[in-house]
């Protein structure tokens, strides 16, 4: 495959998740900078020790939207005001805990914590990765120097459209009445134009200016049984993937992701192949 240009396969979809765990923000283009997707995941809220939460515990979570305005993130839930937090106004730092990771974030304040708080029913706080701290990457799979936010662990995850087809079809096959959405799945990229779990199969991609490194599959967790329009958790996708998408008692399903510069990337943009 090296140096094959497919000119077919591109991107599909882009989305950003701007607080960990809840609600996508999908957009047509965004900016690659050293932590992934400009604003991704940079927010995550935490309990009152620092240990992050995510809809592992707080299925309520993804019914949280976000919306960005310049230095603002804006979060809403069914039934609730809005709530602003200003980035400029942020000064107390916060040592978090983010799997087996320790850094630190930036405090945004009472008001968030409150509104949280309120909407979750468990007293936490929102914390803000600041853009002179550095989270390496697990040097198992990256290089020195690789940097997250508050991302599970990798700055980017990539499927592709056909791989979600071939899943959707053998969930109905088993029965289901329904599909579901990419969006279950929390992807930053996703490409069309390929076979079904093509991606498993590349190691280097470039897209634009940008080369990106394809390090390992992702394995997935119980957040994509929640259905992120009402909360509730059901059987698929795990009960299908098992069956076909497990090795070494881990279901995999999309791709870890790692880009060597900063950029650009949009929908519509070419994917090429380089190994």
């Amino acid at each position: 495959m090296s140096n094959k240009i497919t000119s077919q396969i591109e991107i599909s979809e882009l989305a950003i998740y701007p607080v960990k765990s809840c609600a996508q923000l999908p957009v047509t283009a965004a900016k690659v900078d050293y932590f992934g997707l400009h604003m991704d995941r940079r927010w995550m809220v935490v309990d009152e020790k620092g240990k992050f939460l995510t809809q592992r515990q707080l299925a309520k979570m993804c019914l949280i939207s976000v919306a960005l305005i310049e230095n603002e993130v804006i979060l809403s839930a069914p039934d609730s005001l809005s709530c602003t937090v200003k980035v400029s106004n942020l000064k107390q730092i916060q040592q978090v805990t983010v799997w087996d990771d320790q850094c630190n974030g930036l405090d945004c304040g009472d008001v968030a914590a409150n509104w949280l708080s309120e909407f979750l029913q468990q007293a936490c706080r929102l914390v803000y990765f600041p853009e002179e701290e550095f989270r390496q990457v697990d040097l198992d799979f990256a290089q020195q120097g690789d940097r997250t936010a508050f991302s599970d662990g990798f700055p980017f995850l990539l499927i592709s459209e056909a791989s979600l087809q071939d899943l959707n079809i053998r969930i109905l096959q088993s029965g289901a009445q329904a599909t579901l959405e990419m969006r279950r799945f929390r992807p930053n990229i996703v490409v069309k134009g390929c076979e079904a779990f093509a991606e498993d199969e590349w190691k280097k991609i470039r897209i634009g200016d940008i080369i990106l490194r394809v390090v390992k599959p992702c394995k997935r967790c119980v957040i994509p049984t929640i259905d992120p329009d009402t909360g509730i958790k059901g059987d698929e996708p795990l009960k299908t993937l098992r069956t076909y998408r497990k090795k070494d008692k881990k279901i995999l399903f999309g791709q870890n992701v790692i880009a060597e510069s900063t950029g650009e990337l949009r929908v519509g943009m070419s994917v090429e192949i380089l190994e």
